[in-house]
């Protein structure tokens, strides 16, 4: 793995701040000798982590040298590192985490309160996997009934390139799902390792020549935000700016929001909002609509 001076020299005084703030008698050292700084010697930690006390001091100084997964998560349990300050380390190392925590994608009773605030406005919680995980009933007019199918195809990329709603309704297909494919292998830089990703990408390359076309492309793309288009067999052409909303410190989860790009538009999801119980528009209730990962 490769590192800039910068990573390292970060990564130097982070380890350091770490191994300082733990008292021997923590991690089961007897307490002996007088000690010139707080916390555990270096020693000590390569003691702890079962590596040699070189290749430590080495990675402490902030050298280039080549450190492994495994290793590190040696010298994360040691340090007695929360969630946060793990990912930390692992960044800072350029290193992939073996046993990374998978990313919670519980969705809370005040995001989905909002999501139905918006309606009739159609609005969805995704990741970066595009995982539908939460939607209002606003949404099912654009993606269909979700809540007939399977988690594992609650999938927005799944959808584009199979025979779905979400796919036959989308007038740029093309263009919106090689942006799409773009995105997701983005994405998908740091979760390689993951199985649900590589499923996800098996999936895809099986079930659609032309995502697997995309694919060999190795397009790549930052999130962001657009326009869409839908064509509504019963209400014709939707066209819409559509925003995301980010629901964490990093850019994984997000809510997006869909808002009318014109008058017409608007009008026609006030229409569809207005409809009585049990019209055409009326979803199957289910709480929360959306689902937890597995």
């Amino acid at each position: 793995m490769t590192t800039t001076a910068t990573a390292r020299t970060e990564l130097a005084a982070f380890l350091r701040s770490r191994r300082e703030r733990i008292a021997p008698e923590q991690v089961g050292l007897p307490a002996v000798g007088r000690r010139r700084t707080p916390g555990l010697r270096r020693e000590e930690v390569a003691q702890l982590s079962a590596v040699g006390v070189t290749w430590y001091t080495w990675l402490e100084q902030g050298r280039d040298i080549q450190v492994s997964g495994q290793v590190l998560d040696a010298v994360a349990r040691a340090l007695m590192l929360d969630r946060s300050e793990r990912a930390h380390l692992f960044a800072l190392a350029g290193g992939e985490d073996p046993v990374a925590q998978p990313v919670c994608h519980m969705v809370t009773p005040a995001v989905q309160l909002l999501l139905d605030r918006v309606d009739p406005y159609p609005a969805a919680v995704v990741n970066s996997r595009y995982d539908v995980l939460a939607y209002n009933r606003a949404y099912t007019w654009l993606a269909g009934d979700l809540e007939a199918l399977p988690f594992e195809e609650r999938n927005l990329m799944w959808l584009a390139f199979t025979d779905s709603v979400f796919g036959s309704r989308l007038v740029d297909r093309r263009t919106d799902a090689r942006s799409m494919v773009a995105r997701f292998r983005a994405a998908m830089a740091d979760h390689t390792a993951e199985p649900a990703w590589k499923a996800l990408l098996h999936r895809l390359r099986t079930a659609s020549p032309e995502f697997e076309e995309l694919w060999q492309r190795h397009e790549v793309s930052a999130p962001g935000n657009g326009e869409k288009r839908f064509l509504l067999p019963e209400e014709g052409l939707l066209s819409f700016t559509y925003t995301s909303l980010w629901l964490g410190p990093r850019p994984s989860t997000r809510m997006v929001t869909y808002t009318p790009l014109d008058e017409e538009t608007a009008a026609r999801l006030d229409r569809m909002g207005a409809a009585p119980s049990g019209g055409q528009w009326e979803v199957p209730s289910a709480e929360p609509r959306g689902t937890v990962a597995p």
